[in-house]
């Protein structure tokens, strides 16, 4: 059991069933009543962001992630299969959970997979991955009046903005959280 009153950043704590984790906190005293807890917390299995206040002598019970460290090594239909790197045990995951990470998922990749009484929460991608450029815009001399960038689309489908000195077949690192380029790999 974990109280509100010890909520941290990535604390896991389980409210009206469902796994929640903290994603900002402060502890308030206010001059007048008494104390209190205000949290945003991301609700693990639907995704959604909350901010609540919490009583900071309220209990919660804590919520076990498990984490395990999957490659992903096929798809079939809307089924994308993950291999653990230990047991070789594979598990399918549905496209519904990987829609953040379907623009950047290579066959191959490790991936962090985390779960909640063995149902399948998210699929956390590292936060960068080299991938080629399989088609790419040519660059036209003087065209800089508005951005110096161009379309490309990756091997995994995605299309990007790229500076123009990027080329085809050259392979680039792409910050997954924000869907853009950083830099030729």
């Amino acid at each position: 059991m974990i109280s509100a009153g010890d909520f941290r950043n990535g604390t896991g704590f389980v409210l009206d069933g469902q796994p929640c984790q903290v994603v900002e906190f402060q502890h308030v005293k206010p001059g007048k009543g008494s104390a209190f807890v205000r949290v945003k917390f991301k609700n693990l299995q639907t995704g959604s962001v909350v901010q609540r206040t919490f009583n900071p002598s309220d209990k919660y019970e804590s919520v076990q992630l498990t984490i395990r460290d999957m490659s992903y090594i096929y798809s079939d239909g809307d089924l994308y299969y993950f291999m653990d790197q230990s047991t070789y045990e594979q598990i399918p995951i549905s496209r519904d959970k990987l829609e953040h990470a379907l623009p950047f998922l290579k066959e191959g990749m490790v991936e962090r997979i985390v779960s909640w009484e063995g149902e399948i929460l998210e699929v956390e991608l590292p936060n960068t991955v080299e991938l080629e450029i399989t088609e790419c815009e040519p660059a036209v001399r003087g065209d800089t009046a508005q951005s110096a960038t161009k379309n490309a689309t990756l091997e995994t489908g995605a299309v990007i903005r790229v500076p123009l000195f990027v080329n085809q077949n050259e392979m680039v690192r792409i910050d997954t959280r924000t869907g853009e380029y950083m830099e030729r790999a």
